[in-house]
């Protein structure tokens, strides 16, 4: 039987990266007949194994206490060996879009034999080979791949997937015992930044702004329109880059790739790098002053006006509207 494996990393949770991944494992694995097994790396509350095996057929937990801290060459590790604890005969194996799947993506296929793919933001099989597609060029074409080595590693693009309805009956839940080297690097502390409501991955709503706004001023202005409609906030590159806000609110293809239901820029003149970042989003509205700014040819709506015209007036409806 091929069946299709989900590596989740525990100390993440089982959140809208993960559940994408997972949707998309469990579509993949209905086509070929096989089964949908959830490999867990790292300790995971009871609240997100009870929602992984929900969807799943089987849950693999290795939960070694020491991958709480994730590092790279241990979770390299650990995924090679639920690997083969899960059932070894995968057809595919994927992975979230976080910073260690993206890394650990390409040397588990060499480990596992496979074929490795990154950003894919859509899958199927074509036979007994994996196809995958993403953007080229900035966004501006389409690539299909097809992944002739099994399994194909590969790790998907943020909210680029439906999230795996339930299944009538709960997967099983088993544990592998891993056996791991000390871990190389030693963590000898920690700067956390402050993370105030959803990351913007996971954002449905998403307002950003760009070099046009001029300085970090502005922002407070968009800020409002934001919390009004209950949005997170994001930016360009150059805004970014210019210190007007923090680096953890760049989209863009050496940023965040998102997809909200809705994104709104303003200001932001819609570079390929840009575009590359929230290019799924399902609905783009657009405001800025240059009527040939790219971002028009992206977007549903558009205004070519000064955004001061526009976003006060805009979050003085919507406030209305809201009650």
């Amino acid at each position: 039987m091929a069946n299709v494996a989900v590596c989740v990393l525990g100390s993440f949770g089982y959140d809208r990266a993960a559940q994408g991944a997972v949707g998309a494992g469990r579509a993949l694995a209905g086509s070929v007949g096989g089964e949908l097994h959830v490999l867990v790396i790292g300790p995971a509350d009871e609240e997100a194994v009870a929602a992984m095996a929900a969807v799943a057929d089987r849950v693999v937990l290795g939960a070694n206490e020491e991958l709480r801290d994730v590092q790279p060459e241990q979770a390299l590790q650990a995924a090679e060996q639920l690997h083969a604890g899960g059932s070894g005969d995968y057809v595919a194996v994927l992975l979230s879009n976080d910073t260690y799947s993206q890394e650990i993506a390409p040397r588990l296929a060499h480990r596992l034999g496979g074929s490795s793919m990154a950003d894919a933001a859509a899958i199927r099989m074509d036979g007994d080979h994996l196809l995958a597609q993403r953007t080229a060029y900035g966004g501006k074409a389409i690539s299909i791949y097809r992944l002739k080595k099994s399994p194909a590693v590969v790790w998907l693009r943020a909210r680029g997937f439906e999230p795996a309805p339930e299944q009538p009956s709960s997967g099983d839940v088993t544990s592998v015992d891993l056996n791991l080297d000390p871990p190389r690097i030693r963590i000898v502390g920690r700067e956390m930044a402050a993370q105030e409501g959803v990351r913007l991955e996971d954002a449905p709503v998403i307002v950003s702004g760009g070099r046009g706004l001029g300085g970090p001023e502005p922002f407070q202005e968009l800020g409002k329109l934001a919390d009004t409609i209950g949005a997170e906030q994001g930016a360009s590159r150059a805004a970014c880059d210019a210190g007007w806000v923090p680096p953890n609110w760049q989209v863009g293809q050496t940023g965040k790739k998102v997809a909200p239901e809705l994104y709104i820029a303003i200001a932001i003149s819609g570079a390929s790098q840009h575009l590359l970042g929230m290019g799924d989003s399902k609905v783009v509205a657009a405001i800025n002053t240059d009527a040939d700014a790219p971002i028009f040819k992206h977007c549903s709506f558009g205004i070519v006006e000064d955004y001061k015209a526009v976003v006060p007036l805009l979050t003085e409806k919507l406030a209305a509207l809201s009650g």
